[in-house]
């Protein structure tokens, strides 16, 4: 099999489950949570500030902290599958080449946490337009507002994805994987910042935030490789595993 029918089967696994339409259901709840916020939302005052601006705008539609969450778990759930059902014998039978599976693997699922990304900022931004009119303000995110926010939702989801992967076939058990997920993304990172405070810049919420344009510390550029890193870190962890350990 070539790399590219490796792929497309991975993309095969990822998409014959619910798993795809679990996740769409909780992008639409979450889209639906901030139009509905934007109609009833205030602030301490009593008015609107909060979506007065291109900026404030933006930074309500910035979706890429919660593509790096949501797409952690769906990468550790769909690796951690792999071991809880024991299709990744098949895999390896099929290709003994491990790297290349593991890669194939990594690959469509990197795929698919990026369209999760991409769908979960697609919806937010057009729940916000929608609502919006029902507000005194109209939308005021500039199209290149829009279009950062929208690649930093897919380059979050491609990058949480791989991380969450990573885990979970470190972990092999779906339970345990989403759980270290939710560590690595959630727990961890504010007590790092606890123990350095230098660290706060580099924490994947922090980095989300400025990959979106929407808050500083680091410069985007910077920002996006090191999102990137985080995702990669879990992804070398789990190749050396597959290398080094039994399939079961």
């Amino acid at each position: 099999m070539t790399s590219i029918d490796l792929i497309h089967s991975e993309l095969r696994k990822l998409t014959s489950t619910r798993m795809p339409a679990a996740f769409g259901a909780v992008l639409v709840a979450l889209a639906a949570i901030n139009g509905v916020a934007v109609v009833a939302g205030t602030d301490m005052d009593g008015s609107k500030t909060f979506i007065s601006t291109g900026t404030d705008q933006q930074s309500l539609i910035a979706f890429a902290a919660n593509a790096l969450m949501l797409a952690g778990l769906f990468g550790a759930t769909a690796a951690a599958r792999e071991y809880a059902h024991n299709t990744t014998i098949a895999t390896y039978l099929t290709t003994p080449d491990r790297p290349r599976a593991l890669r194939a693997q990594f690959t469509a699922i990197a795929a698919g946490g990026g369209v999760l990304g991409l769908a979960g900022a697609a919806l937010t931004a057009v729940a916000v337009a929608v609502s919006l009119p029902l507000t005194d303000y109209g939308f005021m995110v500039s199209a290149t507002g829009l279009v950062q926010v929208l690649a930093a939702s897919a380059w979050a989801g491609a990058a949480g994805a791989v991380l969450g992967a990573g885990i979970g076939t470190v972990i092999r058990n779906t339970g345990g994987a989403v759980t270290g997920a939710v560590i690595a993304l959630v727990i961890a990172p504010p007590v790092a910042v606890q123990l350095a405070s230098d660290f706060a810049d580099w924490v994947p919420s922090t980095l989300a935030l400025v990959a979106s344009g929407v808050a500083d510390g680091t410069s985007t550029a910077a920002a996006v490789a090191a999102i990137g890193v985080w995702g990669l870190v879990p992804a070398l962890a789990a190749a050396w595993s597959v290398q080094h350990r039994d399939v079961v």
